[in-house]
């Protein structure tokens, strides 16, 4: 049975930083793309950060370019998103995503960032 569960948000105060972490099980982490989504009540939800399989190079969202750092441990089939100088603008639901042939989604962890 195919799992990601994320954890690791929270309430956070602007400048603040919070370590996001996606714990995946049922598939092969090491052979899937991944990545953070997020998304505000009425929003699409956009791609914040992916991390590829092979070589592990990244790709970001500009918004977040410099402030966020996506990163994997195939080891413990876990994906990060460090992010920091938080601002109120990211207040969303951060998604964890698997992707090759097919994509899993995590449940989503609240991030609010406010004073």
């Amino acid at each position: 049975q195919v799992q990601l569960v994320e954890s690791g948000g929270g309430l956070v105060q602007p400048g603040g930083s919070l370590r996001l972490s996606c714990a995946a099980s049922g598939f092969t982490f090491r052979n899937y793309a991944m990545s953070w989504y997020r998304q505000v009540l009425g929003k699409e939800r956009e791609l914040v950060a992916a991390i590829f399989s092979a070589g592990g190079s990244t790709n970001y969202a500009d918004s977040v370019k410099g402030r966020f750092t996506i990163s994997r441990d195939n080891a413990k089939s876990t994906v990060y998103l460090q992010m920091n100088s938080l601002k109120p603008e990211d207040t969303a639901v951060y998604y964890c995503k698997a992707q090759r042939a097919v994509a899993y989604w995590g449940q989503g962890t609240q991030v609010t960032v406010s004073s």
